[in-house]
């Protein structure tokens, strides 16, 4: 299972979701979703580091099977909330594919504005609150690795078109979630 579980995104999102977690998709899904479709074979999340959401993600993690991703030796890492409140990245192979959790990706805001930023998407049928093309533009010049210039040039793209573009009036009841491209 470690390297040869197939990339299912939306199945991940789904049991995210499903246990309440608080988080925003950042990375490359976040990148297919807002500018471009790109090979992508992870889901990078940011998330809140309150307790009960720490607790949350541990039980995901738990029910996800994951096991720690670059580490030959099968070492014991039991995802609870301390765990998880004393990193910053962790990399993970699930059932599902590749999770890697960032408490604090480098050029994003706090994660208190990032979420409130985050456009509500929906992927097969969860909303999922995915990263601004502005706070992933902050995080992909931040990072500025190769994939992260090539990001950004369709971020920017996808910028211009949408300013282009009239929006309509929001409905009373709220915006209806955009639909993303099939993951």
């Amino acid at each position: 299972m470690a390297n040869s579980a197939e990339f299912r995104p939306s199945e991940l999102v789904r049991l995210l979701s499903k246990a309440s977690l608080d988080y925003v998709v950042v990375g490359g899904v976040a990148v297919v979703v807002q500018a471009h479709a790109r090979f992508t074979d992870d889901l990078d999340i940011c998330y809140a580091t309150d307790r009960a959401n720490l607790s949350r993600l541990g039980e995901v993690l738990l029910q996800l099977g994951a096991t720690l991703r670059g580490i030959e030796v099968d070492v014991p890492f039991v995802p609870d909330g301390p765990t998880l409140r004393g990193t910053q990245i962790l990399c993970f192979n699930t059932l599902f594919g590749g999770l890697d959790l960032l408490a604090r990706p480098q050029g994003a805001p706090r994660y208190e504005r990032l979420r409130a930023r985050a456009e509500v998407v929906d992927i097969a049928g969860v909303q999922v609150p995915v990263a601004s093309i502005d706070d992933m533009l902050a995080m992909k010049r931040a990072a500025g690795r190769p994939q992260d210039l090539i990001d950004i040039d369709a971020l920017e793209i996808a910028r211009r078109r949408r300013r282009g573009r009239t929006r309509p009036t929001a409905p009373a009841a709220g915006p209806t979630p955009r639909r993303a491209q099939p993951l």
